[in-house]
């Protein structure tokens, strides 16, 4: 069977496709069409949540810049199969000129790899580097075997910032060192959990002990084993990468059961104002890592907006408070817009292909390029790193919280707002 891309080229002495059809080459005056996928429902629906708000703003702003794109959106569902299904949809059907995609591993994996067998560009962002690049490994237990990929590109932090920024908070909260893990059976939970590339070598590297009771399934409802083990081994300290509703459930199993850590360190549901405030009182202190913030001393290549600028236009836009994945999903459609632009001939996907690796861009997530910095051969063609800080939810006296940054040693030009303290 062969790709989308070589049926084009195989009928390119003609000019015809099959029925006759002239060659899906961008016509003049034809608009660059961008498909895009995200979780807009199911568990994973927070992180869609600016989406709307973001592809508007683009939309807007390109027009008025003289550009004429469109923007076929695609619901993953937060389900990995349909990811993949959507994103053929988007390349035989819509015949997209290039794949955004962003949000966890279970939504960029599967897109990232239908393009890569496809060979249609594809950018993706919001997943760490490597449970996006090894996920996507033939054998992803064996490194000798790991591949660059042609077509997919990646930007965003890896699991090396995060254990640094939860460790430098921890650092600042006397512990006794003891943690315990909640790594779930998917792609960021396998990965963060691995002790190869994951938390547990560095935890045990840095003195500290990491009780683990194995991977538990999505949408768990009790959690009584976990927190009978952290009991006993007296973790002070909590740490994972949970869905949401899997830390509402946790977090309120733990108080119900006497379950009282000094730190709450947790990635994916940690990350927004909703999830923290359906804890009600109870999120006072919890901890995540932070990629973007109306503090950020970046600025959007498209629209040239400070992040406090774009912050504030979607609370206005919205009634609602910002959340991270803003940042990234706007730098994303930045890109989207350099990379075309520097493409020339927006049908050729090689020549898009090319101009994402060339990509040298300053965002609103900060400066984006394809050079390797900081990354293992194996993975350098593909990631773009992007810089972390750690941060903590406060309750605010009028109700609702705020998130303040309590550590930026791994990017000392995002600055802190306040330092770490226990939950209690």
């Amino acid at each position: 069977m062969i790709t989308r891309r070589e049926f084009i080229r195989n009928t390119a002495a003609t000019g015809l496709l099959a029925g006759g059809l002239p060659m899906p080459a961008i016509a003049q005056n034809a608009p660059i069409k961008l498909g895009y996928v995200s979780p807009q429902s199911g568990p994973l629906a927070a992180f869609a949540e600016a989406d709307k708000f973001i592809i508007d703003g683009f939309l807007t702003a390109t027009k008025a810049a003289g550009l004429n794109y469109e923007v076929v959106v695609k619901d993953s569902q937060s389900n990995p199969n349909r990811a993949a299904e959507v994103a053929k949809e988007l390349i035989v059907n819509d015949k997209v000129n290039l794949m955004l995609v962003a949000s966890t591993p279970e939504t960029t994996n599967p897109v990232a790899t239908t393009c890569e067998a496809e060979e249609v560009p594809c950018l993706s962002t919001v997943a760490p580097w490597q449970p996006w690049f090894i996920g996507q490994q033939g054998n992803p237990g064996d490194p000798a075997s790991w591949k660059p990929f042609n077509y997919a590109y990646h930007f965003f932090w890896g699991l090396e910032d995060v254990i640094a920024v939860f460790t430098n908070m921890w650092a600042q909260v006397e512990t006794n060192k003891k943690v315990g893990g909640l790594f779930p059976n998917d792609g960021d939970g396998n990965a963060w959990g691995d002790g190869t590339v994951g938390f547990p070598p560095v935890l045990d590297k840095g003195g500290y002990g990491l009780t683990d009771t194995g991977r538990y399934q999505n949408l768990t409802d009790d959690f009584s084993a976990q927190i009978n083990a952290f009991k006993g081994a007296s973790c002070e300290i909590i740490t994972g990468v949970m869905i949401p509703p899997d830390f509402t459930t946790f977090w309120n199993q733990a108080k119900q059961q006497g379950f009282a850590p000094k730190v709450a360190s947790i990635g994916k549901a940690l990350l927004f104002p909703q999830s923290v405030e359906a804890l009600g009182k109870s999120g006072h202190n919890l901890s995540s890592e932070v990629w973007w913030t109306p503090n950020h001393p970046f600025k959007s290549s498209l629209t040239s907006e400070s992040s406090a600028q774009v912050a504030e236009g979607f609370t206005k836009a919205t009634g609602r408070q910002w959340t991270q994945p803003i940042g990234f999903v706007h730098a994303l459609f930045e890109i989207a817009v350099d990379v075309m632009k520097r493409a020339g001939e927006a049908g050729d996907g090689d020549k898009v292909a090319a101009a994402i690796a060339a990509t040298k861009l300053d965002t609103l997530v900060g400066p984006i390029a394809w050079d390797g910095a900081k990354l293992p051969p194996f993975a350098a063609k593909n990631i773009a790193k992007t810089p972390l800080v750690g941060g903590q939810w406060r309750l605010k006296d009028a109700g609702g919280y705020d998130l303040v940054i309590t550590d930026n040693k791994t990017a000392p030009n995002i600055p802190t707002g306040g330092k770490m303290e226990a939950i209690g």
